[in-house]
């Protein structure tokens, strides 16, 4: 795993080639993948695999060991568990940005997993007009670049994180995989700009029930080669961005299925 950090400076950019595609250009659904999924918007979860039954606001420690690269420790806290696949787990780690869906129980690069028993006690005051203000929004955010210079990032708050209320899943064009910020400060101090209030009425008018999670897929990158991946998930405030885990990949890539949203 490859940390992504909030400063731009130090972002990764070598997943940035992954970028929002049509359905139609790039992204095709492999047939009879559907496995009769529930989706997240539903709410209806899968039963879980009973060794990690209902960790979801507990904290984690692991090792990490990928390929001839050496051990690296890692600590963190179990955000959600998807529906689509009951093992499959989102993880924020301490001091990176990004979230990791990662099969914790499973994942033979992971080791010494320990699992701590006390859940983590969030603030669960919200504020009703922020989260109505930026959920589904497009938005441009700056970030510290180098000499202390800001860069803006187009991005699109995507949902509040359900067991963080002041955490918020975020994305952005040049690296459209999952973030998690805390966006009240940036939002006050006029670091988070809206740049658009008509995609979201504008997406739910077109794309109805969620009929794309749980299906596979199949992305042609730029230089001809291919990724396989799943549909793990459907925004409910902008139903035509879903999430995709890829077979080959620790991360989590948001795409826009119907149409490019910049």
């Amino acid at each position: 795993m490859k940390p992504k950090h909030r400063k731009i400076a130090t972002r990764q950019r070598t997943r940035s080639a992954v970028a929002y595609r049509t359905r139609s250009t790039s992204m095709t659904l492999m047939s009879l993948s559907k496995k009769g999924m529930p989706s997240l918007q539903k709410q209806k979860r899968a039963r879980p695999s009973q060794a990690l039954t209902n960790i979801i606001g507990c904290r984690i420690s692991h090792e990490w060991k990928e390929g001839n690269e050496p051990v690296t420790q890692w600590k963190g806290i179990v955000l959600d568990q998807l529906p689509t696949n009951s093992s499959l787990y989102l993880v924020k780690y301490d001091g990176i940005d990004c979230v990791y869906g990662l099969e914790l129980q499973s994942d033979k690069r992971i080791s010494k997993l320990k699992i701590m028993p006390k859940k983590v006690s969030f603030p669960q005051v919200t504020d009703i007009n922020l989260e109505n203000t930026i959920v589904g929004k497009a938005v441009e955010h700056k970030f510290e670049g180098k000499n202390g210079c800001k860069d803006e990032w187009k991005g699109m708050v995507l949902a509040q994180v359900p067991i963080m209320k002041t955490w918020y899943y975020i994305t952005y064009k040049k690296d459209p995989v999952l973030y998690i910020y805390q966006l009240l400060d940036d939002y006050i101090d006029g670091n988070l700009h809206i740049i658009t209030d008509s995609l979201t009425t504008e997406m739910k008018s077109e794309v109805g029930t969620d009929a794309l999670t749980g299906n596979s897929v199949e992305y042609a990158q730029g230089d001809g080669t291919q990724r396989i991946g799943k549909i793990i998930y459907q925004v409910p405030d902008t139903p035509s961005i879903h999430f995709i885990k890829f077979d080959d990949d620790t991360h989590i890539y948001v795409y826009d299925l119907v149409k490019k949203i910049w």
